[in-house]
């Protein structure tokens, strides 16, 4: 008998909420998914027990390397315990905004490898390569937003299940993946701010947009308009 697969962690959920199956495209902005997918790790380190937030900063508060490949990478790339300035560990948004393209890379490289996604080559204009993801099997996309649905519907009854609400709704993707509403999305957006991880994405999306619109300088990254957490 063949092993079970192993469940979904939060990032590769997101991915799979956000990508369209047939096209792999996302449903947001690209740089906003790739804050998404930084937060995701993020939340999955926090519920696994190895992170904690304190006054905005990412602190480590366990070593002991997770089973997943991905997690384990990102832990260790976090400062120590006893490192990271005189305030200890690092800003949680400049760290989404500083490694959401790797990180996200790195989970995107993860499905592939899994079959999980394909990995598409396409040239804008004939000459810059990017790369699309569509779903491997339809079916586990459709999975990932039937469990979104029933979570929805109960009204995100458990810890899990209220991040990735508010990593939807922080990334701009609450439109595309909601079935219930104006109403559940409002939901949604206000568990933004109850969830740290989903805030630092929040106020990364709500930079580029400010950027964009000549509310600030120094855009990084921002091609166009999303997100729900606002």
């Amino acid at each position: 008998m063949n092993p079970a697969p192993p469940e979904p962690t939060l990032p590769e959920e997101l991915l799979l909420l956000a990508l369209d199956p047939q096209r792999g495209k996302p449903y947001c902005r690209n740089r906003f998914l790739e804050y998404g997918v930084a937060g995701a790790v993020l939340a999955e380190l926090e519920l696994h027990g190895r992170i904690a937030e304190q006054h905005g900063r990412i602190r480590v508060i366990s070593q002991l390397a997770p089973q997943d490949p991905l997690l384990a990478q990102v832990l260790g790339s976090l400062p120590a315990p006893d490192r990271g300035g005189l305030a200890g560990g690092i800003g949680a948004k400049q760290w989404v905004r500083r490694t959401g393209r790797t990180v996200e890379e790195l989970c995107l490289e993860h499905l592939v490898g899994r079959s999980v996604l394909r990995r598409e080559t396409h040239r804008f204009l004939g000459l810059l390569p990017h790369h699309r993801h569509p779903a491997a099997d339809p079916a586990l996309p459709a999975a990932a937003r039937e469990r979104f649905a029933a979570a929805e519907a109960a009204g995100f009854p458990d810890r899990r299940g209220r991040v990735l609400a508010a990593l939807v709704s922080a990334t701009g993707l609450s439109g595309a993946v909601a079935r219930g509403g104006w109403r559940s999305r409002s939901a949604m957006r206000d568990l933004v701010r109850d969830e740290w991880t989903a805030y630092a994405v929040h106020r990364n999306v709500r930079q580029d947009k400010a950027n964009r619109t000549g509310g600030g300088f120094g855009s990084t990254g921002s091609t166009g308009s999303g997100g729900d957490g606002d």
